[in-house]
């Protein structure tokens, strides 16, 4: 809202304008302050937009070069090789899918986990309870939807909260959660984002994609 201060100021503009400047055409201190009340309204409006989106929002608006241009897989990359899906999606209720080299074991401890496609670092952390440390990256389609990567039981992470990435760029290497499982990398893919990390195993799937499936339907 345009200050009182202001409009007195911009009728005694007027004013002053108008006796020493001959009787001058003038904007009407009324129009005046329209106009100014509607260019500070237009300001709120735009400052309102910009404190509702969140930070991916903004980043992904910044650097469009991290917009997604197509999902490949998250080990052997691009295409899985030398690595199987221990534990598909929804196979006991599982929530994402379990990545296991073929050669077994923990023989896979330490081997880079890559991002599935360009996207936005929004977590990069130890959430303990089972799931170690734990990279959640945020990836804007094509249609300008969001979905949401989780990577779990990350022995090492390579990146930080707040980072862009790219398709391909390693971000982390392969865990067991601190000795509680074998080696290997928990993936979920989501379509609702900013979800809680939650358990990783439930019968309800609202929310959630089948990350095999979405990879395959988006490669580049």
């Amino acid at each position: 809202m345009v200050q009182r201060k202001q409009l007195k100021s911009l009728k005694l503009l007027f004013l002053f304008g108008w006796l020493f400047g001959g009787g001058m055409a003038c904007s009407s201190p009324v129009s005046m302050e329209v106009r100014a009340a509607e260019g500070d309204s237009i300001i709120l409006v735009a400052a309102e937009e910009e404190e509702r989106l969140s930070k991916w929002e903004r980043y992904f608006m910044d650097y469009p070069d991290y917009r997604c241009d197509g999902f490949d897989f998250p080990v052997g990359k691009p295409n899985g090789k030398g690595y199987y899906n221990a534990q598909p999606f929804m196979q006991n209720n599982h929530l994402g899918d379990d990545w296991n080299a073929v050669t077994g074991g923990n023989s896979d401890l330490g081997d880079p986990i890559y991002a599935i496609a360009n996207g936005y670092v929004v977590l990069a952390s130890d959430v303990g309870s089972g799931w170690g440390n734990v990279v959640r990256v945020m990836h804007q389609l094509n249609d300008s939807t969001y979905v949401e990567s989780l990577y779990a039981h990350c022995d090492t992470m390579l990146v930080q909260s707040n980072q862009g990435v790219q398709r391909g760029q390693q971000i982390a290497t392969i865990g067991n959660a601190n000795g509680a499982y074998y080696a290997h990398l928990h993936l979920e893919i989501r379509d609702s984002v900013e979800m809680e990390v939650g358990g990783g195993y439930s019968s309800f799937y609202n929310g959630y994609v089948d990350p095999t499936v979405f990879i395959k339907a988006h490669r580049p």
